[in-house]
């Protein structure tokens, strides 16, 4: 997990920075993939244990990292909410699902000085009420919510049968 956080904590600290060129795979996945290319038997399984040595290797002293498709749809429903430009390279290209909303539950919600509600949802993720608009909703823990993509940036969440509300994931 706390690989996850980092990976996102990155991601964030390169928002600020124009993006690269579309990353290129890994050497270590090149030179073992390269072994296929190798004609005679012998020496094809040599390119392989070495190179599979290599990347074992690597992935347990944490220079390369290899996630799973369900980690990684995990990891962005996680971070759902969040801006972060970077996050379809961090995961490569077209890796896991587009989430365009998430459903959850209600475990607490409350009003702020400035008369707007901050919603606390069962997966951990905090959300302030950023339009000026009355809501009316149960506010009860297991209270069903849906969040889904707005424009500008923003987000609307209805909790139960109450209308939508913009939010903002903070």
């Amino acid at each position: 997990m706390s690989l996850i956080i980092g990976l996102a904590a990155a991601a964030l600290a390169s928002a600020q920075t124009p993006p690269p060129a579309p990353q290129q795979r890994p050497e270590m996945l090149e030179r073992l993939t390269a072994c296929r290319a190798v004609a005679e038997d012998a020496a094809r399984l040599a390119c392989y244990d070495a190179a599979a040595a290599a990347f074992d290797t690597a992935e347990r002293e944490g220079e390369l990292v290899v996630i799973d498709r369900a980690a990684v749809n995990e990891t962005r429903r996680q971070l759902f909410g969040f801006e972060m430009p970077t996050l379809p390279r961090l995961f490569g290209n077209g890796a896991g699902e587009d989430l365009d909303a998430i459903e959850t539950t209600l475990e607490r919600a409350s009003l702020s000085g400035e008369n707007r509600w901050v919603f606390r949802l069962a997966d951990g993720s905090v959300w302030r009420q950023i339009d000026s608009e009355r809501v009316r909703f149960d506010n009860r823990a297991g209270e069903p919510v849906r969040v889904r993509k707005a424009s500008l940036g923003s987000f609307l969440m209805t909790v139960g049968d109450s209308r939508a509300v913009r939010v903002r994931r903070q």
